[in-house]
């Protein structure tokens, strides 16, 4: 699965979550993937300025 894909999954888990507490975890979890996503286009960045 792409960080695209499980972004996707965890953005319509989150407007289909009724519980708060599920809410609050799904958000820690988009939070973090989307982190990450940012760490990794960033690493992509440098990597292509460098060439």
């Amino acid at each position: 699965m792409t960080f695209y894909q499980h972004i996707s999954e965890l953005r319509a888990e989150l407007s289909a979550s009724t519980s708060a507490k599920e809410i609050r975890q799904i958000r820690r979890e988009l939070k973090a993937a989307l982190a990450q996503m940012t760490r990794i286009g960033a690493g992509f960045d440098t990597a292509i300025r460098s060439v």
